[in-house]
């Protein structure tokens, strides 16, 4: 009897033990097919000179422009300039524009992360000059928010999956539940840079949504990153598990809140970059 009941539980062991192996390979597998799948998808064209210029922020950088409430930067070096986001008061968008000496006109892509007003809150006012730009929003902003970019004479593109916006740059896709959004992924030669506009579904579930797009690590993530209001040892935690991920350097901004910026200046040392309204981060900076 003995020997039997040992011969069933030894039976159980290998039985769960080979349901364990497959299910690990079939993870495995199916996480190998995605990145096979995206690389047959995107183009994957690296980018050897970029900048990325914070236009709206809350946090002070250079003197002279005004900071508010909300995100909004341009990229330029890739195919074509990008407006991430618009602050959420144009006359203080157009304003600092004007300030740093950038022409709203030479924007060809706007891209809008999510719905609150502090990140498309100066979008009419751009428009007012440069109408004729193609706007990148999740499909889920109201259909009214759309018509009313489309009166201008802009074109909107519904984001849902994943998408390449132009070569090197790309989209998240939607991503959260209660508020969904976007975040902008730019691969370069260095490595892949990842911009997020409040990062609402979480930043590190972000990160590890870039990294199985692309099966890559993260040279450098800024933007907001939604934890003014989390306590301390919780932003301690996240700052931990973005380190262990891979990220390089690391920028936060806008909703990151001082807490988390002190803590991810201490955590990344000499690989923190001080992001405020009027910072220029390039390439060559980001070893």
């Amino acid at each position: 009897m003995i020997k039997i009941l040992a011969l069933i539980i030894l039976t159980i062991l290998v039985a769960g033990t080979a349901l364990a192996a497959a299910i690990y390979l079939k993870h495995k597998d199916d996480k190998n097919k995605q990145v096979m799948q995206n690389k047959e998808k995107f183009s994957l064209k690296t980018l050897k000179n970029l900048s990325i210029t914070v236009i709206y922020d809350n946090n002070p950088y250079k003197q002279g422009l005004k900071t508010a409430w909300g995100f909004s930067c341009i990229i330029k070096g890739t195919e074509k300039t990008i407006l991430f986001d618009t602050g959420g008061d144009g006359s203080i968008l157009l304003a600092n524009m004007k300030e740093l000496d950038i022409n709203p006109e030479e924007i060809d892509l706007v891209v809008l992360s999510h719905i609150h007003n502090d990140h498309v809150g100066g979008l009419t006012d751009f428009l007012e000059i440069n109408p004729g730009v193609t706007i990148y929003l999740p499909a889920s902003f109201p259909e009214n928010f759309k018509r009313n970019i489309n009166k201008y004479g802009a074109k909107t593109i519904d984001v849902r999956e994943p998408m390449e916006i132009g070569k090197g740059v790309y989209s998240t896709g939607e991503l959260g539940t209660h508020i969904i959004e976007q975040s902008l992924i730019i691969l370069t030669e260095k490595g892949m840079i990842l911009i997020t506009g409040c990062a609402h579904p979480g930043i590190v579930k972000i990160i590890n949504k870039a990294k199985v797009l692309f099966n890559k690590d993260v040279l450098f993530a800024t933007g907001g990153f939604h934890l003014a209001r989390e306590r301390g040892s919780e932003i301690s935690n996240i700052v931990t598990d973005i380190k262990e991920l891979g990220v390089h350097y690391i920028g936060p901004c806008h909703c990151s809140g001082d807490i988390a910026r002190q803590l991810f200046r201490k955590e990344f040392d000499k690989n923190y970059v001080e992001v405020g309204v009027g910072r220029v981060i390039t390439l060559d900076e980001l070893e």
